[in-house]
């Protein structure tokens, strides 16, 4: 056949007609020259859900473990926000910048090492700057060190029903075991609307003013799609480029997730592409709510230095005080006496006919809490069963022991470390627990906080005990497994 140009546009024809049939798969329309025909196929993923109902409308890859990059925040923000709601922390409370934090490659505030940012501008940073440095400081504050606070995060996850996700940073900077899911993602962009609505709405901020530098947000769906309200980008090279956006126009709502854009520009354009395809299909009806309801019972005590009196605390089912904890077991046992030993000794036994509990005690304990964290944090990484969102969003699990405000009443209490980090008393508690067997079986975990001059030391105890010879038989299963104890009379 002569080439002529009547052939030459029919046959152009053709060829765009089944471009465009190739780009209508899975029922999305995608225009061949659309960002969506330009993800990177072996990291692409995507998976959008009615907010109303969750309905799942559209899934691929839903369930095939990514790299969240920086998505990851959104889980820092989540743990941040659980602190303001729990009272553990104020917008105004300061945050200290350690030097690892601000060492953290950009994206970032450019904090420097030893001053302060406040709890709002740290979530400013993470939702307009993606700031790196900043999430450090936030989970180095709510956790004591970063590798405590992903453990926290992690926990949460499972808590939400992510049930493919493991975090081992709070900026989700490359970390070949921090894995997450498109569905996963999409079901936490949907608890933070439904358990924080009183501080999601900083997702939607354009642009904040940080000493002198106007900050814009990285999110340019923001003011593009009617309805945009957050929440969050992220990329790394392992990536590709990621986003998570929750729309609300009128009574319709969904959060969509795309994962694997070879460009922010394609990637945004393919999530348009979803948006403008799904939304019309969401249910006009609210549901309840798709993640089990969040209730902020176990509240901590706050920031603010603790009073003379001794205070009781469960073993919380959310984020422990945010009290650094030192790098070394060396340092962690000074920073547990402070320079007053005496004076904290005297706190801690709270009575001079009680044993003391001397350093190499609380070394012990704090050795045998550090060699359990690989296996805690193996068993965090390991995957879950998969599961749908309608299906995997469960009531969040109680704290695995309680006890009442006022502390045992009567029995006997044993004693097996006081730390200046509540979490690292938590951590030794669980450990004992599990490694002391049916010697702790009836007992029940509990802190005790006493304040110690200008610091706050953690009583790590356990109750339950009938008499003398009950707590030292628990005591001694102790000391076997490396543990220092001794029993005290609780009344």
């Amino acid at each position: 056949m002569p080439l002529t140009l009547s052939t030459i546009t029919a046959a152009a024809k053709r060829l765009s007609s089944c471009l465009m049939a190739a780009a209508l798969v899975g029922g999305v329309v995608m225009v061949a020259t659309s960002a969506s025909a330009q993800e990177s196929p072996e990291r692409y993923s995507a998976f959008v859900i009615d907010a109303n109902n969750g309905k799942v409308l559209f899934s691929r890859n839903a369930d095939d473990r990514r790299y969240p990059a920086s998505l990851t925040k959104m889980m820092t923000l989540y743990m941040l926000f659980d602190a303001l709601e729990s009272g553990r922390a104020t917008l105004s409370t300061p945050m200290k910048v350690s030097a690892y934090a601000a060492a953290r490659p950009p994206s970032k505030l450019g904090v420097k090492s030893g001053s302060t940012i406040s709890v709002e501008e740290g979530i400013f940073g993470l939702v307009t700057r993606s700031a790196n440095d900043a999430a450090v400081v936030i989970g180095e504050f709510l956790g004591g060190t970063e590798s405590r606070f992903a453990e926290m995060m992690t926990a949460k996850a499972r808590k939400l029903g992510m049930s493919r996700t493991n975090f081992e940073n709070a900026n989700g900077l490359p970390n070949d075991a921090q894995m997450t899911t498109a569905r996963d993602m999409a079901t936490l962009g949907i608890a933070l609307r439904e358990h924080f609505p009183q501080y999601y709405k900083y997702f939607s901020t354009r642009s904040f003013k940080f000493r002198g530098q106007t900050i814009g947000n990285h999110n340019r769906l923001l003011g593009r799609v009617e309805g945009v309200d957050g929440i969050k980008t992220g990329y790394i090279n392992k990536s590709g480029f990621n986003l998570v956006t929750s729309v609300v126009r009128g009574d319709r709502k969904l959060v969509a997730v795309v994962m694997g854009g070879r460009t922010a520009r394609s990637r945004d354009d393919h999530m348009a592409e979803l948006v403008k395809q799904y939304l019309p299909q969401t249910s006009t009806r609210s549901s309840s709510a798709l993640i089990a309801a969040y209730s902020p019972s176990a509240r901590g005590p706050s920031v603010a230095p603790h009073s003379e009196t001794v205070l009781a605390a469960a073993l919380p089912s959310a984020v422990p005080v945010p009290t650094r904890r030192a790098s070394s077991i060396n340092q962690r046992v000074a920073e547990a006496y402070g320079s007053n030993a005496t004076g904290a000794m005297n706190a801690i036994t709270a009575s001079s006919r009680r044993p003391v509990v001397g350093r190499d005690a609380i070394r012990e304990a704090l050795e045998a809490n550090d060699r359990a964290a690989p296996a805690v944090a193996t068993a965090l990484a390991a995957p879950m069963p998969r599961a749908s969102i309608p299906n995997v969003v469960t009531q969040a699990s109680a704290a695995a022991s309680t006890m009442p405000s006022s502390g045992p009443a009567s029995g006997w209490v044993v004693q097996i470390a006081a730390t200046p980090a509540e979490a690292t008393a938590y951590d030794i508690l669980s450990e004992a627990k599990q490694r002391a067997g049916s010697a702790l079986m009836g007992a029940q975990a509990f802190t005790q906080a006493v304040a110690s001059g200008s610091q706050t030391l953690y009583r790590a105890r356990f109750s339950g005990f009938a008499d003398k010879a009950a707590a030292n038989a628990a005591c001694d299963a102790l000391k076997s497994k490396a543990y220092a104890c001794y029993a005290i009379a609780a009344n």
